[in-house]
């Protein structure tokens, strides 16, 4: 294997310094950018931001220890602990010989000692540290899918890369298949039947490419790509394969869908060549309406292609992306609070808000939510977002507090990146008491389906979470799959109904009686129920009567800026 990969060393490979003084950092980076491509960071809180953007192309890390914010031994530390980002090396740069040991012990991969007086050491000992770490990924990882036959995601981009080498005039085509909600296939007919579904997936995969050429993988549970010479026909090969395949299944649920970048450009990443198509892919993210494809019976399929309008989309979002920190940086970002009212009694009663984010750009002007808000939660940048908004929460619950000597309660999303950072708990804390609130007067949001995504992990955070005195609340329930077994052991303060069985619920009786039917699982486990999307006042007396406890949504207020909350405070006095 290791003969097969020698072709592709020569690929630049990224590193980042992590020193605060000025003079080092140009130092090492004069030594490095030779043969690297560099990225700095003064102190170890930004390099943590940089290494969590950066986890998947970084090679390799040169770590001075004695930074201020959070020293190298900090960094280390988590670094060490997270399955993810520990397979990238850390080289440790320090004048103290006495550190050595305790940084290996913290899982350094080498020790340059300063003063840096041998250039051609360090670039040597920053390329054996990124071979060793890499050779080791290699023979770690399994070249081959157990359940498909193809390769795994690793192996692939490696012999995508050596078919480049050897092949670089031939036009390829990057292809993304995906099995559109896989997990409702595993749900209702079991594991077993999901996976002889990927076996089949897997075998028309291996049967088209012993015809035309190229390699395939498995990236995902339900994902697989595709590195194919360019074609014309998908129209045609792509139906033909999907009619076959779905006679043999005989299962009208079904639904595959191909992103196509169609002569990929070479110049850019092979990782790149497939974030285009994925891209594509996505754009057919839940549809069960076809786009460019064809429909056999019951049976669905579609396809689309990499275009001027998704790489527009692409260059939109990458400019949301880049211009993020300087719109927290010039608070471009609003916090707007939609008021939620108890029902319970003849009269509606003001008991807390919902914290909800508007980016108001000065060129662009205001940005949907739903343009950023996926975004960020794609890439990990909205942990940023959420702790802007967790602080401005805190600060206006205060406010309203000082000036009117009442508590309103706030909710405030926490993502399901949040609820994997180690620091979560204490971040709250600290926000609650710099603001001389008490937890219970700070609501989180949790969507349901970050409970299910990894439930043990969740429960015990928000077991600590509760404990401290937060409350917590199950946000869009109903949209996601969880069992009642389950339901019975989360550890919850609140039910907040999915919008999408509110906007219904007048003209469609069975969403009455699904809403109908959610009550009585809240009275069943001693919560409240909280309803958002309420519009009209017919949607409100069917709540009302349906026992639904607290409503949210226009029919009282649309969100709004603070000062105008104000107003809804003075109201109830």
């Amino acid at each position: 294997m290791k003969e097969n990969l020698i072709n592709i060393k020569n690929i630049r490979r990224k590193v980042l310094i992590v020193d605060d003084e000025p003079i080092n950092r140009r130092l090492l980076g004069f030594i490095v950018d030779r043969d690297f491509d560099v990225i700095y960071a003064e102190n170890g809180m930004q390099a943590l931001e940089i290494i969590k953007e950066n986890e998947k192309t970084l090679s390799l890390i040169l770590l001075d220890l004695l930074m201020p914010e959070m020293n190298g031994y900090e960094l280390l530390k988590l670094l060490h602990t997270d399955p993810e980002l520990r397979r990238i090396p850390v080289i440790v740069l320090t004048s103290e010989k006495s550190a050595e040991v305790e940084s290996l012990q913290l899982g350094a991969a080498d020790f340059i000692p300063k003063p840096y007086d041998m250039p051609e050491v360090i670039l040597a000992r920053v390329h054996r540290s990124i071979e060793l770490a890499e050779d080791n990924i290699i023979i770690n990882e399994t070249e081959k899918d157990g359940l498909t036959g193809l390769y795994t995601k690793s192996f692939f981009y490696q012999y995508a890369k050596q078919h480049d080498h050897y092949s670089p005039n031939q036009k390829m085509d990057a292809l993304v298949l995906n099995v559109n909600r896989f997990h409702i296939i595993n749900e209702l007919y079991g594991r077993a039947y999901g996976d002889m579904v990927l076996q089949k997936i897997g075998e028309k995969i291996s049967n088209v490419l012993d015809e035309v050429g190229g390699i395939a993988c498995r990236c995902e549970s339900d994902t697989f790509f595709i590195y194919i010479p360019h074609r014309d026909d998908y129209a045609e090969s792509f139906t033909e394969n999907a009619e076959l395949f779905a006679a043999e299944l005989e299962n009208p649920r079904i639904n595959l869908r191909l992103g196509i970048y169609e002569n990929a450009d070479k110049s850019t990443d092979i990782e790149q060549r497939f974030d285009k198509a994925m891209l594509a892919c996505n754009k057919l993210r839940g549809s069960h309406t076809l786009n460019t494809g064809n429909t056999f019976g019951a049976y669905k399929t579609s396809y689309t292609y990499y275009d001027t309008q998704l790489h527009e989309k692409e260059l939109y979002s990458e400019r949301l992306i880049s211009e993020m920190d300087k719109a927290l940086d010039e608070k471009q970002f609003k916090v707007f609070y939609q008021p939620k009212y108890n029902i319970k009694g003849e009269k509606p009663v003001l008991v807390s808000a919902e914290a909800l984010i508007r980016w108001v750009h000065p060129e662009l002007g205001t940005i949907s939510p739903g343009a950023f808000i996926p975004l960020f939660e794609g890439n990990g940048l909205i942990h940023k977002l959420d702790r802007y908004v967790w602080r401005s929460a805190a600060e206006q619950i205060k406010i309203w507090k000082d000036k009117y000597g009442v508590s309103v309660p706030v909710s405030v999303n926490v993502s399901r990146i949040d609820i994997y950072d180690p620091n979560l708990e204490n971040e709250l804390l600290t926000i609650v008491a710099e603001n001389s609130l008490q937890p219970s007067e700070y609501l989180l949001e949790i969507t349901e389906s970050a409970y299910t995504d990894n439930s043990h992990q969740i429960v015990e955070t928000v077991k600590k979470l509760r404990a401290d005195g937060f409350r917590v609340e199950m946000d869009d329930f109903g949209s996601g799959y969880s069992s009642l077994n389950m339901l019975s052991a989360l550890p919850i303060d609140a039910l907040k109904l999915d919008m999408q069985f509110i906007k219904n619920i007048a003209e469609n009786n069975k969403d009455y009686r699904m809403v109908e039917l959610m009550v009585d699982i809240a009275k069943f486990l001693s919560v409240p129920v909280i309803a958002e999307g309420v519009e009209t006042e017919q949607q409100y007396m069917l709540l009302k009567q349906a026992g639904c406890d607290i409503i949210q949504g226009y029919y009282f207020s649309k969100p709004i800026p603070p000062e105008e909350f104000n107003l809804l405070i003075e109201n109830e006095k």
